[in-house]
């Protein structure tokens, strides 16, 4: 069904209405207003899935819930709030789903059922905060944990990206070299060694061919380069491909175990804010089975299961190898005093570390091991091409 976008006037003044729609003489029913009290409709865009993906990516959903959370402690009026953040906002796609939230307010919908209307913008993690909160007068407060709990993870994505910075550049750079040597210094040297003939190396004799081959169609073979980058950037975006490698790399030995550790404290702090929420233990599993790693999906709907069975928290992460041995005593604990969201997120925080344990493997190991790969290429083919030379020097001598 095509969405619309319908200026009405009201008593209060011309408000901005998002609706969906069979065609425009549909939207003054839809919206029950008299068809004279429609001033404009513009359909949106047909490709709204794309729309969609765009938009999520582009959304402040850690801005929004932290700027809502100060504006509703300041005593700000939930749909007065809202206008305020619509009003600061330049970006278009942003505008277009504060627009959406702010007009099924107006029309009496709470706030989650408002946000749910919005999947391009909203989550089922905040939509899920909000609707357990907005009744208790306890929004703001979960707000304010929501957007904290957004920064850790893009603090904890920051680190990972910032140490992968320097292995990037090095393959640049190295492959850079390689490059040069291989399509500039390489076709040169092979003219020079051409009439050396069968007396070179196998070796020396297939880099010169090569030289021979790149210096004559230079644009091809750059552009076969081209698409195996392409063709690597499309298996890239292959999600159950992507999915593959994820679960390969933790397999891989020191890698590995940090990395499952990290995606359980995402798991542990997503657990302990919906719980703190007043989420049910059955919902929130439900709920961060979309969150967490995909390698631990299967594993999460199966603790799910157990719950839905009747088994504790603790018993059903225990027995699908969700549980660290310190999560595992700590969730017990938590079952005894009833603080259990308390003692997921100590279990969370004691887990951090192996961000910074991960920065130093990627540091210590992984930097040295891509060097001395580079080295090995770019020393081989300099001692290739130079071996012929030194050869012919001593067949001189």
């Amino acid at each position: 069904m095509p969405s619309f976008q319908a200026r009405v006037f009201h008593p209060e003044g011309v408000k901005l209405l998002r609706v969906d729609a069979p065609d425009r003489q549909s939207v003054a029913h839809i919206l029950g207003v008299p068809p004279q009290h429609v001033l404009a409709v513009d359909e949106l865009a047909a490709s709204l899935p794309a729309q969609r993906l765009r938009s999520a990516k582009r959304f402040p959903l850690q801005l929004f819930s932290q700027e809502l959370s100060v504006l509703l402690d300041a005593g700000i009026a939930l749909l007065e709030a809202l206008n305020t953040l619509r009003e600061k906002e330049s970006v278009e796609a942003v505008r277009l789903a504060l627009n959406g939230v702010i007009a099924s307010v107006e029309q009496g919908q709470p706030l989650s059922v408002a946000m749910r209307a919005q999947p391009q913008a909203f989550d089922e993690l905040v939509c899920a905060i909000v609707a357990a909160n907005e009744r208790t007068g306890q929004l703001s407060s979960a707000l304010a944990q929501h957007a904290k709990y957004l920064a850790w993870v893009e603090s904890l994505r920051a680190r990972l990206v910032a140490a992968c910075v320097y292995p990037v550049m090095l393959l640049a750079v190295g492959g850079g070299v390689i490059m040069f040597l291989l399509l500039f210094v390489l076709p040169r040297f092979a003219g020079i060694l051409d009439g050396l003939g069968n007396d070179l190396p196998w070796a020396s004799r297939l880099l010169i061919q090569f030289g021979q081959t790149a210096g004559a169609h230079p644009f091809a073979v750059l552009g076969g380069l081209a698409l195996l980058l392409f063709a690597g950037f499309a298996l890239w975006r292959h999600e159950p491909l992507r999915q593959r490698l994820q679960a390969t790399l933790w397999t891989l030995p020191g890698l590995g175990p940090r990395l499952r550790v990290l995606a359980l404290a995402r798991l542990y702090r997503s657990l302990a804010m919906l719980l703190a929420s007043g989420v049910p233990v059955l919902a929130s599993l439900r709920i961060v089975e979309d969150v967490v790693a995909a390698p631990w999906r299967p594993a999460v709907a199966a603790a799910a299961a157990q719950i839905e069975s009747g088994q504790r928290l603790s018993e059903a992460l225990e027995a699908q190898n969700l549980a660290t041995p310190v999560a595992r005593r700590m969730v017990r604990v938590g079952e005894r005093s009833g603080e259990v969201p308390a003692m997921l997120e100590r279990a969370a925080a004691f887990h951090d570390e192996e961000a910074a344990r991960l920065t130093e493997l990627l540091t210590r190991a992984i930097n040295p091991a891509l060097m001395l790969i580079m080295g090995v290429l770019i020393g081989g083919i300099i001692v290739l091409m130079y071996l012929p030379i030194f050869q012919l020097v001593e067949q001189v001598q």
